[in-house]
């Protein structure tokens, strides 16, 4: 491969074993690290393997993966929330190479001085309670995703994809779920999952990488980041029709996920395995399995990871786990969505030990066949909180498949080319109401201790959904019901001396209706009426606190 005289001069200049290179970063944020191969390879990308081994300033040492960046040029990335002398020395399979093998440097990591809380706060991690997130500095992390899973593609437009990012960060989103790698509902690299830089491989095997895929993806995984939005990378799919496990086989997708923990490890991201692979994999057995201690066994900074299915953890007595949190599925039938058996799935993998967060990470998109609108999106976020959840993942017809003006993304010619689902564009899904109301849901939740919330069905009648803080706090989800129906909302297993203030939250608009002092000596309480015949939220917050 031809190498440009700039990419020369460095070769001869880092090529030698006893040049150290110092470099400086803000705590958190990524620096990345050239080294230039020695000699060249026909196929560098299976030929060689490279670590980084760092030395960080506690004495822990991390093995960093490497990834070949194209021609002679292979470069890592570190980053790190301990400030202080961080030192590194190369080891390279072919120690013959000295470009790469035993070259050593300093990356002096110092203090943040950014307002995204990424960097400010640090890298995502598990709670102390082991049932939501939080920063590395214990801040807490209220989980709001969108799915783009798509939006890797040239379809979705440099230009509309930072459209996009900008206007899930004014709504309050955090997080966003996208593809890297195969596609659902899509043959193994089609052209129209190519970028700007081609398809990420040349062979279905993924016996050979394509850097230049990986540059321009290199662009949007960090734009989400500059904007505060939490990439959640999922690696591949596992649906009978687009099983990437058959396809391309375990030793494929290995180095597929090498190479995507070399390029994104150093970012405050999560990782999802894959998209609809057997529930199995949560507990350590089946195809997928051996994958997911694969991917563990190379992170070296334990981002979260977790799988992509409809239920959650079996939770037997001597099951082992390869997830950090259970991502569980809701449907995408409005009608059985909002169904007391679908809320289930989020109250039983709650309550399964050992604790871990919990949420759903696919249901009925907004919009998708053109339901799932209004109250639905509202309902479906409202009775995953209330039971446990430590967020949730909106998505909207349009966006997760990329969906331009005449190719909606979703009409694969493996699978015919005919079967659409939504004709809605990206454009017109961004702007569907169910966002804004659950970024406005979850402002509203962020104004009380939230992260110490727990469900408690007990404080209201079926139907309702409750949770809170005794003594202290509570939330009442009040679904819709008939048209003309405002009975009012009932509140049970009152603290006797207790008086809480009250009113209700329109979670479509964000308006409040004060309902005065709360307060009953027999236990039970019931408003008077609802303010109109829709879906509520009653919020009740101990009257003498502040």
């Amino acid at each position: 491969m031809k190498q440009t005289i700039p990419t020369l001069l460095l070769s001869l200049l880092f090529s030698l074993p006893s040049q150290a290179k110092e470099t400086k970063v803000e705590a958190n944020q990524v620096m990345e690290v050239l080294l230039v191969s020695s000699k060249p390879y026909e196929n560098p990308f299976m030929e060689v393997e490279l670590d980084a081994v760092v030395s960080r300033p506690d004495g822990k040492q991390l093995r960093v993966p490497a990834f070949w960046a194209g021609g002679n040029e292979w470069k890592f990335r570190y980053a790190s929330e301990l400030t202080g002398t961080h030192s590194w020395k190369t080891e390279c399979k072919d120690a013959t190479n000295t470009g790469l093998h035993g070259i050593s440097g300093i990356i002096e990591v110092v203090p943040s001085t950014s307002d995204n809380p990424l960097y400010k706060h640090g890298p995502l991690r598990v709670s102390e309670n082991k049932h939501f997130f939080s920063h590395a500095d214990g801040t807490p992390f209220f989980w709001l995703g969108d799915t783009w899973w798509k939006n890797l593609c040239m379809r979705m437009t440099w230009e509309g994809f930072q459209e996009l990012a900008a206007d899930r960060k004014a709504k309050g989103f955090n997080a966003v779920q996208i593809v890297c790698g195969p596609y659902p509902d899509e043959g193994f690299l089609e052209e129209r999952m190519a970028n700007e830089g081609g398809l990420p491989y040349e062979s279905v095997k993924f016996e050979k990488v394509n850097p230049e895929y990986f540059n321009y993806t290199d662009r949007r995984i960090q734009h989400l980041v500059e904007s505060g939005l939490a990439p959640v990378i999922v690696g591949s799919w596992g649906r009978g029709d687009c099983n990437s496990m058959q396809a391309i086989g375990l030793e494929g997708l290995k180095r597929h996920w090498r190479y995507l923990v070399a390029r994104y490890g150093a970012y405050p991201i999560f990782w999802i395995l894959a998209g609809e692979i057997p529930e199995e994999t949560k507990w350590n057995q089946g195809p997928w399995a051996p994958l997911a201690n694969h991917v563990r066994s190379l992170d070296p900074y334990h981002r979260m990871l977790t799988c992509h299915t409809g239920h959650g953890r079996r939770g037997a007595k001597d099951d082992t786990t390869v997830i950090d949190f259970d991502m569980v599925g809701g449907n995408h039938d409005q009608n059985v969505a909002v169904q007391p058996q679908t809320v289930a799935i989020v109250s039983s993998a709650y309550s399964k030990g050992p604790p871990m967060p919990v949420l759903v990470g696919e249901t009925c998109y907004e919009g998708h066949m053109q339901q799932g609108f209004g109250d639905t999106q509202r309902r479906i976020f409202w009775q995953s909180i209330l039971n446990g959840a430590a967020g949730h993942t909106y998505g909207a017809a349009g966006i997760w498949h990329a969906s331009v003006e005449g190719d909606p993304g979703c009409a694969s010619a493996a699978f015919g080319g005919k079967k659409v689902y939504d004709w809605t564009t990206w454009k017109e899904g961004m702007n569907y109401p169910g966002a804004t109301e659950l970024g406005m849901a979850k402002k509203l939740l962020e104004q009380y201790p939230w992260q110490r919330f727990e469900p408690h069905p007990e404080w209201t009648a079926p139907g309702c959904y409750a949770a809170g803080i005794p003594g202290e706090v509570r939330f009442i989800y009040h679904p819709r019901g008939k048209i003309y129906d405002w009975t009012g909302t009932v509140v049970k297993n009152l603290e006797p001396g207790v008086s809480y203030s009250a009113f209700y939250f329109d979670p479509a608009t964000g308006r409040r209706f004060d309902q005065g002092l709360i307060r009953s000596d027999t236990g039970e309480f019931k408003t008077k009426e609802i303010p109109s015949p829709q879906d509520w939220v009653l919020v009740l917050k101990k009257a003498d606190s502040k």
